[in-house]
């Protein structure tokens, strides 16, 4: 039997489990066809001598096919080309740096491993394009294949709390925009459900605004879950995502999305969202506004959020991934 080797980083503390999830579901499709591996790196990736610990490991757990499964692009240096999958989910790194810093990144990231890897995976178009103006490569080299949905997140009929809604916010990364969301909630009766470590400037603008919140770090899976499921609205108008799982995820369930209408956000939240500048604080308060005040609005981007989800579906995706490892293998249908 075919073996495949993912590769999956060691998650730091408090980080959320997005990545795993979308791989796990892969692998649980394909197991009764191929010899699966699961290799989790012995290192978070920090520091040079962490990563380079990293890039060595990999080379020894080696298969038929390598997979790469993201955030750790660079351990494809020492693996085997033609054998070889990597999964590029956003090139966020580069945009957060400038100078030697960058320029190092640049090619330990991205165009090292996209010249080291047989097929490149990228998680949206937007991906695509922003990696193809970064690095010369071969486009066709490059194929978007979406994130899947996955089937933990089911249709959970709500009763809309119009007098004090819960906003679910993921992530407080500083991409995530959270200040921005406290800022446009001023004097809107409501209630922030957080999931991410919030910084410190960030619980002095929830102080300031008097703001009913609550915070939850490094929580399991089906608290996720949890968390949609109790919530009203999901905020997820980022300033910076290669993909936007979180918009899906709270389509699944059956709540209504505020997202921005930048990058890969409008490409993934379809007709079933509003769209913000993700800068404007007045923008992201209207659509607030619009979502708890107007019933028929929300129940149609609900409806229209099943609808949408249904171009994420899992079993697709993971065909499309066979058929680069069909390609690997030189099987012909």
């Amino acid at each position: 039997m075919t073996s495949i080797t993912f590769f999956y980083r060691k998650r730091r503390e408090g980080a959320n489990y997005s990545l795993e999830q979308v791989f796990d579901d892969l692998i649980s499709r394909i197991e009764n066809r191929y010899s699966v591996k699961k290799k989790i790196l012995p290192y978070v990736s920090s520091g040079f001598f962490k990563r380079l610990a990293n890039v060595l490991y990999a080379p020894l757990h080696q298969s038929n096919i390598n997979h790469v499964t993201g955030d750790i692009n660079y351990i494809a240096l020492l693996l085997k080309k033609k054998k070889t999958v990597s999964t590029i989910l956003d090139l966020g790194i580069l945009h957060r740096t400038s100078g030697i810093k960058r320029k190092v990144l640049l090619n330990i990231w991205f165009k090292l491993p996209v010249y080291r890897s047989k097929w490149v995976t990228v998680i949206s178009e937007a991906t695509k394009q922003d990696l193809l103006k970064n690095i010369k490569a071969n486009p066709d080299k490059i194929k978007v294949v979406y994130v899947p949905i996955s089937n933990e997140f089911k249709r959970n009929e709500k009763v809309f709390n119009k007098e004090c809604p819960t906003i679910l916010q993921i992530g407080a990364a500083p991409n995530k925009n959270l200040s921005r969301l406290i800022q446009s909630i001023k004097g809107i009766r409501c209630r922030l459900l957080i999931i991410g470590k919030i910084s410190d400037s960030n619980k002095k603008l929830l102080e300031e605004g008097q703001v009913e919140y609550e915070n939850k770090v490094g929580i399991p899976f089906k608290e996720v879950i949890k968390a949609y499921e109790n919530s009203d609205i999901l905020f997820f108008a980022s300033t910076f995502e290669g993909f936007g799982m979180p918009i899906l995820e709270a389509q699944a369930v059956g709540r209504a999305v505020v997202t921005s209408n930048i990058l890969s956000m409008p490409e993934v939240g379809g007709d079933a969202a509003i769209y913000v500048d993700p800068y404007s604080i007045e923008q992201i308060r209207n659509a607030l506004l619009k979502l708890i005040d107007e019933d028929e609005l929300r129940y149609e981007l609900i409806k229209k959020g099943y609808e949408n989800v249904k171009r994420f579906d899992a079993d697709l995706i993971a065909s499309q991934y066979e058929d680069l490892y069909r390609d690997i293998l030189e099987v012909k249908r």
